[in-house]
């Protein structure tokens, strides 16, 4: 994929799971939703795998560490290896290990997937600034984080010390609806000190180049649900993406989405990745997708025809997108959506 501006979703003839040699699926609204398995995922990605696709797992979660996270989903009936989990806690180890010397203190304020990925880097956590860390490291600690860690945090980093974040998304999807995420903890530590970290996460490059150092993917596809984390991360790496709607985004939000936000493909949940996707087609002053045509008039976007939710989305997506060029699309999408039931 090329960083041109994209105007509608593709199309493929085959199977996405044969097209692409590795999938780089996030976790979190994609895999799993607060520790349970979403539907169709264990099935899809077993099907996935059985057709010789490398599934690697990729999260800017930084709280457990890669063996925890391969026991969980082979606990969900999803047979994983550490070495298949990739981490922004690996993403920012490496990123902080390029900048100080073997062995350094790091001050971490996080969980305990950090601490392990700053040691297998040669370098040693910490707990306090009174322990002359020479760079500060923040993560998602969980629910549970004591509010004093961020003071920590700040102390060290009013001293001049170097801060890093594993990542800076502002929620996390859980079993009861949306929580604060690391970015919401990080926004905490900016307001008290005036700095700004060195992040590592998607949609950054660290995190792209942590990934393909890992899994050696030749022609991957980024499978995620946030188009700011996971869709920009492939934009910025420029490889195909699909969006699955599992997660946070909606279709009102894909619909506006900017070009760094606009996946090479878009598909209800995880069975997308055994399929083909449908070409989107001009027609007239339209977008056809299936049986649905989908224009953009003076104020609106406008679906006419009867078929596939998903087809429908598809044509509203090239319609609000070309409308849109490279800006975000304004035009009111309420009535195309609601017949689609979205």
């Amino acid at each position: 994929m090329s960083q041109s501006v994209r105007t509608r979703p593709e199309g493929s003839g085959r199977a996405l799971s044969e097209a692409y040699d590795t999938a780089l699926l996030d976790l979190d609204g994609v895999v799993y939703a607060g520790g349970n398995a979403i539907v169709h995922a264990v099935e899809s990605l077993a099907t996935a795998r059985a057709g010789g696709m490398h599934l690697a797992y990729v999260t800017n979660n930084a709280l457990r560490t890669p063996d925890t996270v391969a026991g969980h989903l082979t606990e969900l009936g999803i047979p994983t290896d550490a070495d298949d989990v990739i981490t922004s806690a690996q993403a920012v180890a490496r990123l902080i290990s390029e900048q100080v010397p073997a062995g350094s203190r790091v001050l971490v304020i996080g969980g305990e997937g950090l601490r392990v990925a700053l040691r297998e880097r040669g370098l040693v956590p910490v707990e306090s600034a009174e322990d002359d860390p020479v760079a500060v490291v923040q993560g998602y600690g969980g629910p549970d984080l004591a509010w004093g860690r961020f003071a920590e945090a700040s102390y060290a980093i009013a001293r001049g010390v170097p801060w890093f974040a594993s990542n800076t998304d502002l929620t996390i999807p859980s079993a009861r609806g949306i929580a604060p995420g690391n970015g919401a903890a990080v926004e905490v530590v900016r307001i008290a000190t005036g700095a700004e970290p060195q992040v590592a996460g998607k949609p950054l490059p660290p995190m792209h180049r942590e990934t393909i150092l890992r899994t050696g993917a030749e022609r991957p596809l980024v499978v995620g649900d946030r188009l700011d984390t996971d869709i920009e991360g492939a934009f910025n790496g420029e490889v195909d993406s699909l969006l699955v709607l599992t997660g946070v985004t909606d279709g009102a939000q894909l619909l506006a989405a900017p070009p760094q936000h606009r996946p090479t493909y878009v598909d209800a949940d995880l069975r997308g990745l055994l399929t083909g996707q449908p070409e989107v087609s001009e027609e007239g002053d339209g977008f056809r997708c299936g049986g649905w045509i989908a224009t953009a008039g003076a104020d609106r976007l406008e679906l006419d025809g009867d078929g596939e939710t998903l087809d429908g989305l598809r044509a509203l997506c090239a319609a609000a997108w070309t409308a849109a060029g490279e800006g975000s699309c304004a035009l009111d999408a309420g009535k195309a959506l609601a017949r689609l039931g979205l």
